[in-house]
């Protein structure tokens, strides 16, 4: 690690699709050196699970079931428990007492703990040695099978590739390889990063990465 002033970098090495070393690149510590505080990490998927659900489950109340208001019959005298329509919830086919209805389980943890959470994310895939910095990753055609052999060649088996902008070919060539997936550097988020075993980043996301997390 070099300390240049007050600010500490790691150093990686940087490769290309061919998984030839072509030098070295500093990472900021500040980013990929953050203490894991696994609580927290559990705390933002935790929130990104709730984001993600539908919240579409419904049913109906007594008010809303198709019946008629007629009181089946008379309140005395038939030996008969009384009753007063047919929606009641103890009948078959009456409405649902307390069931779900549509909601929202959105909710939001403060943004500094979500940078810090990033931060967090990406070291400990820096310290567990599953992060990976390619030059770039370009492909010249929409073809499965040349993703394939570029992951074959970078020895990786499921990952997450973090690109600097959207790449239509990338993506359009690796979605139909099971446990890979493309995001652009703004996309990126904790729980695909832990989702994901190994993490590939391009270069030129790296700047855009301190910019986002580190202001």
């Amino acid at each position: 690690m070099l300390v240049l002033g007050d600010l500490k970098m790691a150093v990686t090495e940087l490769y290309n699709i061919k998984k030839e070393k072509i030098g070295e690149i500093e990472l900021n510590d500040s980013l990929f050196g953050e203490t894991i505080n696994s609580h927290i990490l559990h705390d933002i998927v935790r929130m990104q699970l709730a984001n993600r659900r539908a919240g579409t489950a419904s049913t109906k109340t007594r008010s809303e079931v198709r019946g008629s208001n007629a009181k089946p019959w008379r309140q005395k005298g038939t030996g008969r428990a009384r009753a007063g329509h047919r929606r009641s919830p103890l009948w078959r086919g009456g409405g649902t007492v307390f069931g779900p209805k549509p909601r929202s389980y959105a909710y939001k943890l403060p943004k500094k703990v979500r940078k810090l959470g990033l931060r967090m994310a990406l070291s400990s895939r820096f310290e567990e040695g599953l992060l990976t910095v390619l030059d770039d990753f370009k492909i010249d055609e929409i073809k499965t099978r040349t993703f394939v052999d570029i992951m074959g060649v970078l020895g990786v088996t499921n990952g997450l590739i973090v690109t600097s902008a959207q790449n239509e070919q990338l993506e359009r060539s690796s979605r139909n390889v099971p446990g890979f997936k493309v995001l652009s550097s703004n996309g990126l988020n904790v729980y695909d990063i832990l989702l994901y075993e190994h993490i590939i980043l391009v270069q030129s996301c790296i700047s855009q990465l301190e910019e986002r997390l580190l202001s």
